[in-house]
């Protein structure tokens, strides 16, 4: 165990460190959400003058739980990259052949990935409030909201490890991001599930983003719903995804 711990906390270091003294890794993770924010909660105002769209905190505070999530996830995801340039730089199979318990890179990188997104996911929260956001929420569904956007960044993160390792180039970036992307825009995003028509509607039903995303604008609202079932779909994902880098991190050893 002290193994373990000792290289996740190498490894998370490394990444923070890095991420912090590179601007080309932190502005991007920062002013990608804020983009989103400022397009979704300010061009997209009028679309809560929409007969049947009640949401009361406003839909600054509608369009705030989709950026704080997607920021969740992208911070997962932007760790992958990293992990491909790791490779790509020759660094990960020198990390492979010095840590004792190999295991604990996967667990310092997703925790190099969660401390990453407590930067943005604050960035964020202060400019959706400065912007007017409501909340609505108490203090027990406001950790809620977090532990919603804690555990979507370890699924992220555990995912992009594993296509990393799968693949070992930064090549890789595209497949790392764009199911992501899809899943997230897959869901109801711009108007409540009940709001949408057509493919659409029958895809975000099936979309376990969609739990999670209106869990999260519930316990923002102070009317929690599908809680339980938004933690069990990311409980499941995590599970999933563990089983999925510790894949990958085989076939990185595999490949020396």
């Amino acid at each position: 165990m002290r193994r373990f711990l000792n290289v996740t906390r190498a490894v998370a270091w490394r990444s923070i460190h890095n991420t912090v003294v590179s601007p080309a890794i932190l502005v991007p993770s920062i002013i990608f959400p804020l983009f989103f924010l400022i397009a979704f909660a300010g061009g997209l105002s009028r679309i809560s003058h929409v007969p049947n769209f009640h949401y009361p905190p406003g839909y600054t505070s509608f369009q705030f739980v989709f950026v704080f999530l997607q920021s969740a996830a992208f911070g997962g995801v932007f760790t992958g990259f990293g992990i491909a340039r790791d490779f790509d730089s020759g660094f990960a199979r020198r990390l492979l052949l010095s840590a004792p318990r190999r295991s604990g890179i996967i667990a310092g990188y997703a925790l190099g990935a969660l401390l990453r997104w407590a930067l943005t996911g604050t960035v964020v929260t202060v400019a959706a409030l400065i912007a007017g956001m409501n909340v609505y929420g108490n203090g027990v569904q406001l950790v809620g909201l977090i532990g919603l956007g804690v555990v979507l960044n370890i699924v992220a993160a555990l995912w992009a490890c594993g296509v990393a390792m799968f693949l070992r180039t930064e090549q890789a970036g595209a497949l790392i991001q764009m199911p992501v992307f899809v899943l997230l825009f897959l869901a109801p995003v711009y108007v409540p599930i009940t709001l949408l028509t057509g493919w659409i509607h029958a895809v975000a039903n099936v979309n376990p983003l969609t739990a999670v995303l209106e869990a999260g604008r519930g316990l923002l609202a102070g009317s929690p719903i599908k809680v339980g079932i938004a933690f069990a779909a990311l409980a499941a994902g995590v599970a999933l995804m563990t089983l999925f880098s510790r894949r990958g991190l085989a076939s990185a050893e595999r490949a020396g």
